[in-house]
């Protein structure tokens, strides 16, 4: 990939580099940005477009059977090594290409049994958290706080001699609940886990003129190692996955609105934390 011909280097300079490249460590803020780069697993994807569709099975009729690569990119302020904002910019977007072993209906159109496809599952999204550490002072991590997560959504089915299609596009906006802990192993290693995770429907919400469900849920385990005052190097495992289900209001073209979706990922990824 191309910006890890510059990452390298950069890396490299870091792992020699005799004190911290980014932070003066009298200050009371401290930044630390992290990458994180390996590949995705989708253990299960259904969706539906329309209460007359078909649920359609990615896995097992989509061409998502196989590995994919993954990364995620983050930035983060420290204040007083206790309280911390962090912004995460969090790709996923799966082409695949598949020939149809029935009909499909999506949004009132078919595709019939035997047409080849192009399908795109995007999933993107953009996560800006705040925590709160409960062990200040010490070498260990117990934070607690709250997410604010952007979606941004591109779904596609369309037939390879282009003649049909169907498109499904929205950004909107995720509450999430967070909880991030470190510990100390040996030296300088270190086990992590971090949890972002929220569940609701309508029945939370008075008011919603729409019945809706929906859940996401981002979890990892980490091992890592710091290497000197700049760089820290990890193993992360995660699974990421969530669903949607609900009948959306004022609908465009020939949608009546109703969406169901149940996602379920799991990837393994090399990381690193320049401080």
């Amino acid at each position: 990939m191309r910006e890890m011909k510059v990452l390298f280097p950069v890396l490299a300079l870091c792992l020699f580099a005799p004190a911290s490249v980014l932070n003066d460590p009298a200050s009371p803020c401290q930044v630390r940005v992290g990458m994180e780069t390996g590949f995705i697993g989708v253990l299960a994807n259904e969706i539906q477009f329309g209460r007359t569709g078909t649920m359609f099975d990615y896995v097992k009729e989509g061409g998502q059977d196989n590995l994919y690569p993954f990364r995620r990119m983050t930035a983060e302020l420290s204040v007083r090594n206790r309280h911390s904002i962090v912004f995460l910019a969090q790709p996923l977007d799966l082409r695949t290409t598949a020939l149809l072993l029935r009909d499909a209906v999506v949004d009132s159109l078919t595709f019939l049994a035997g047409t080849p496809m192009d399908l795109r599952y995007g999933f993107d999204f953009y996560r800006l958290s705040y925590l709160f550490d409960l062990l200040p002072g010490t070498n260990k991590e117990l934070s607690v706080g709250a997410s604010f997560q952007i979606r941004n959504a591109t779904i596609t089915f369309a037939s390879q001699d282009g003649r049909l299609f169907r498109r499904v596009a929205n950004i909107g906006p995720v509450p999430v609940l967070k909880v991030r802990a470190q510990w100390p192993i040996r030296g300088r290693s270190w086990l992590g886990a971090e949890i972002d995770g929220f569940y609701a429907t309508d029945r939370f919400f008075n008011g919603a003129n729409f019945k809706f469900e929906g859940s996401i849920l981002d979890a990892s385990v980490r091992c890592g190692l710091k290497l000197n005052e700049s760089l820290a190097g990890f193993i992360n495992w995660r699974f990421l996955g969530g669903g949607a289900k609900g009948q959306g209001s004022d609908p465009p073209g020939p949608s009546d609105g109703y969406t169901d979706n149940a996602l379920g990922t799991t990837s393994v990824t090399l990381g690193f934390y320049l401080e």
